[in-house]
């Protein structure tokens, strides 16, 4: 009867280290004592690249080359560790090449940074992330199908939000379906609305991503601000896009709750609205319907809800429920 074989383990963390030895790289070399680095496992381990012949042999037959990002960076790979890794290469390189230099692989869309990290993940199944990157990684590991990259990104997006950074990441969970990101986002921005919404990130919000802030209760800002901050949006908006102000403002503007301004500001308003459209004139004619009827019955509704950071006016004892 034949015995059953005994499997045994190397250790890890050389074999890790040489993988990512490869990462980008024709000619084997020995490099210096790097920083730490976080393996899909959670682990964290120092790394030093040691020489090896077998490595060295790999590395001088890369057989896959990219440009990368507007800078077109050059990167330099291995096609079957690819392919095997992940199904997006496998798709994208198709069956191996012939005889001469192969054509490189043009990915303009992913900064160069983000791929490298990519393909260490792909090499090593560990990744360092930084904070400037790290949605540009999420963002090329969802477009190619990697979960568990897209999973580490995640939770490293969450330990490091914050004001800077959290209306971009709020933009990338809301492109790409991330609902669990998108909620935490919108908390950290309900509770620092003044901050967040002062940010380049929140000028350059969609108007899909701007929607469920503006549709929020716990938002810790006066709507006075708030109106504000959806005119200079409007405004960047209508640079870029080459499109008038109310016309980009459209898709957002019904969610600015006009009828918790008081008399005084809704008039200021009214007239700055002659100046540079942005609201609709019936849309201001309600909120003055909402003043003069002074009645609960009339004065129901999201568009007359105080919302966390409202600051109170005379006129509110005649308006809905105030925020709890």
């Amino acid at each position: 009867m034949e015995t059953q074989g005994l499997v045994v383990h190397g250790e890890a963390e050389p074999f890790s280290t040489a993988l990512r030895s490869l990462v980008n790289n024709r000619l084997y070399r020995q490099g210096n004592k790097g920083p730490e680095w976080v393996n899909a496992k959670r682990g964290v381990a120092p790394w030093t690249p040691a020489s090896s012949p077998w490595l060295s042999a790999l590395l001088s037959h890369s057989d896959v080359r990219f440009v990368v990002g507007r800078e077109r960076q050059e990167v330099f790979a291995h096609r079957c560790l690819l392919a095997c890794r992940c199904n997006f290469f496998q798709r994208l390189l198709g069956p191996e090449p012939g005889p001469g230099v192969p054509s490189p692989v043009v990915l303009s869309t992913v900064p160069a940074e983000a791929f490298l990290a990519v393909l260490e993940f792909l090499y090593t199944n560990s990744v360092k992330l930084h904070r400037h990157s790290v949605l540009e990684v999420l963002t090329a590991a969802v477009e190619y199908g990697l979960e568990e990259l897209r999973e580490i990104c995640l939770e490293f997006v969450v330990k490091v939000l914050d004001v800077e950074l959290v209306c971009e990441a709020l933009q990338v969970a809301v492109t790409f379906g991330l609902g669990p990101l998108q909620e935490r986002c919108i908390a950290f921005i309900e509770a620092h609305s003044q901050e967040a919404l002062r940010t380049r990130g929140f000028l350059e919000l969609s108007a899909s991503a701007l929607l469920p802030l503006l549709r929020s209760d716990k938002l810790c800002m006066d709507e006075a601000d708030l109106i504000l901050a959806a005119r200079s949006w409007a405004r960047v908006g209508a640079a870029v896009l080459e499109r008038p102000v109310a016309e980009v403002a459209a898709p957002i503007v019904r969610e600015l709750r006009l009828a918790l301004l008081a008399p005084a500001e809704l008039s200021a308003l009214e007239e700055q609205n002659r100046r540079e459209p942005l609201i609709p004139v019936e849309q201001i004619v309600e909120a003055w319907k909402c003043h003069a009827m002074r009645r609960r019955d009339a004065a129901r509704g999201a568009s007359c809800r105080r919302r966390r950071g409202t600051l109170p006016r005379e006129h509110h004892r005649f308006l809905d429920l105030p925020f709890k």
